[in-house]
């Protein structure tokens, strides 16, 4: 078998090569960076015949972990916390959400300081939580006044956040007018050949749908950097008008959006999507108890992208905010479980899944929990090994 760092490069080598230096320096930070931006691995060593895979199917994350989670507002305005990436989103056992999400606890815990037995405690508190709540059959969904611990904290935050200094982050002011800031770090400098053909994609997206015209007037658009796992693949910020300049402006996070690195392991049958970025909108439409504002697929014919209403970084609880207090950590690891549970049933039922009644019965037992945490508990190991390997030959 290839080494680490030819796997990976294997991966990615259609991606932007100066993006890509900035992916594998991520990558060779710490192990939980590894773990994040390397997902391919985890279900290329994932065995096909592993008795993980004896579950339901459901429509799954694919890429569950830890700092997967955030807050989005809905398109009734309001503010909720749930799974925020669905980049890697396909039909598959509903185990394998489970089991990335108990091996990033692991992985991370490692990276934060959190010892095997605070950790194989927390692994515990989600199962037990995401079962409890699985075998409750009702799908609900966490918002400002239900949540509790650093997810309440994260969401009152938000209430004071101010538009015009979110704004004022990413963007200058000249005679009332914003453009966007390129600090060559978060924002790069777009080509002009770049912008027009962002410009085209939109311009063209607005002539098929019923969406007001006016607030996505373009104003500016530049290269955008973030993420771990999708660095390399083309990525815009584009400021639009909105609501009137200056303060009512937003911005939008433009995406190219791949095939999911899940699907060369996958044996069954999934929905034949028109395209990629189709198959992203329609599982986190299932997923989420309200709809996300400013969701959509947009194609050009060749790749497709998804069109998003900008969250800020901060918008997610970091892993390191647990600052020593365990309690804290199960509060969030808790949260974390039942929306897993809730979104499962949520999208029960739909283009093959299972119904929420057979996943009610797969919640009877508990007999699965010591093979996913046994199996994440070895994976967590072979990061770690892969993680130093690639640290090395990436240093050299």
């Amino acid at each position: 078998m290839n080494n680490i760092k030819n796997r990976i490069e294997n991966f990615n080598h259609k991606r932007d090569p100066e993006l890509l230096k900035l992916k594998y320096k991520k990558l060779a930070a710490d192990q939980f960076s590894f773990f994040r931006g390397t997902c391919h691995l985890f279900y290329e060593d994932l065995p096909p015949d592993s008795p993980i895979n004896n579950a339901p199917l459901t429509w799954i994350c694919g890429d569950l972990h830890l700092e997967n989670f955030g807050s989005y507002k809905g398109d009734n305005r309001l503010v909720y916390f749930d799974i925020n990436d669905f980049d890697e989103a396909v039909l598959a056992p509903c185990t394998w959400d489970l089991v990335r999400f108990i091996s990033s606890i692991i992985v991370g815990s490692h990276a934060v300081g959190i010892n095997d037995k605070e950790a194989l405690h927390l692994s515990e508190i989600y199962l037990k939580t995401y079962t409890k709540n699985l075998a409750d059959g009702k799908a609900r969904t966490v918002e400002r006044k239900t949540a509790k611990g650093l997810v309440r904290d994260l969401l009152k935050s938000l209430k004071k956040r101010e538009r015009a200094k979110f704004l004022d982050k990413y963007t200058n002011i000249k005679d009332g007018k914003r453009s966007l800031k390129v600090d060559d770090k978060k924002i790069l400098k777009a080509t002009d050949t770049e912008q027009d053909k962002v410009r085209e994609l939109i311009q063209h997206w607005h002539h098929t749908t019923n969406q007001e015209v006016e607030f996505y007037q373009i104003l500016d658009i530049e290269k955008r950097v973030a993420g771990n796992g999708s660095l390399g693949l083309e990525r815009y910020i584009i400021l639009i008008e909105g609501y009137g300049s200056p303060d009512e402006n937003y911005l939008l996070d433009f995406k190219e959006t791949p095939t999911s690195s899940l699907q060369p392991y996958l044996k069954i049958p999934q929905p034949e999507w028109e395209t990629s970025a189709a198959r992203v909108v329609a599982i986190q439409n299932r997923f989420q108890g309200i709809a996300p504002a400013l969701l959509e697929a947009i194609n050009d014919g060749e790749k497709s992208y998804i069109l998003k209403e900008l969250q800020p970084e901060k918008d997610q609880v970091h892993l390191k905010a647990w600052d020593g207090n365990l309690g804290h950590l199960e509060q969030l690891i808790e949260t974390m479980a039942e929306i897993t549970a809730w979104d499962h049933l949520r999208s029960s039922g739909r283009q093959g899944s299972a119904i929420a009644d057979e996943l009610i019965a797969f919640a009877q037992s508990s007999k699965w929990h010591n093979l996913i945490i046994e199996y994440a508990q070895n994976y967590a190991e072979q990061v770690n090994k892969d993680f130093q390997e690639f640290s090395q030959e990436f240093s050299k």
